[in-house]
């Protein structure tokens, strides 16, 4: 059986968001932090191949702490951003564009790092996410929005990049199975490629 055909509507399902960036929608409730990881496409993109690249992985330890290495600093990324630390502003466009880029690099070839340097390589592109999602809000709130619900926000961010990392690690999953890993490198492939298209638009 082929998985070309069901993954492909799937996988462009996936990228079918008309802007890179943070179109204005609601970022005051659980409801705007679910809908926040949809609207932007270096993001959506980076959740995504984080499942496609945990479920390339050899071990399930691997295959499970690189996702929930993600959601754990972007969380701290966007923590450390809402208490006041100044990171670099690079990290929000250039670094979450980079994190895709390379992430899309490492589904197309596969590779399969040491668990520590993987689950640090992680964390950082992670940090980079929670910063540039928590800055969002931090600006939104200097700028006289109404009172934003940190919390409420975050818990729905953090849901929805969950359920992201799952459906990519389902894909690779099924593809895996399916003796099909060849369609998964070729969804890292366009990845790569749609992150060099981000970097061109900035």
């Amino acid at each position: 059986m082929s998985l070309k055909k069901p993954l492909t509507p799937l996988f462009l399902l996936a990228l079918a968001t008309a802007a890179f960036g943070h179109p204005g929608h609601d970022a005051t409730t659980f409801a705007g932090g679910a809908l926040h990881p949809l609207t932007g496409l270096d993001h959506l993109l980076a959740m995504l191949a984080i499942g496609l690249w945990a479920s390339q992985q050899a071990t399930l330890r691997a295959k499970i702490l690189i996702p929930v290495t993600f959601v754990a600093a972007m969380l701290l990324g966007g923590a450390a951003t809402f208490a006041g630390l100044h990171l670099p502003a690079f990290l929000d466009g250039p670094g979450t564009v980079a994190s895709v880029l390379v992430l899309g690099l490492f589904v197309a070839m596969a590779v399969r790092l040491p668990l520590a340097i993987g689950m640090t390589l992680t964390a950082a592109f992670a940090i980079c996410h929670g910063y540039a999602h928590a800055q969002h809000l931090v600006d939104l709130t200097a700028a006289g929005s109404p009172a934003t619900s940190p919390v409420d926000y975050a818990v729905g961010f953090l849901l929805t990049t969950a359920c992201l990392h799952l459906l990519g690690f389902g894909i690779g999953m099924a593809a895996g199975r399916l003796a099909s890993p060849k369609l998964v490198r070729a969804a890292g492939v366009a990845t790569a490629a749609l992150a060099i298209v981000c970097f061109l638009q900035m």
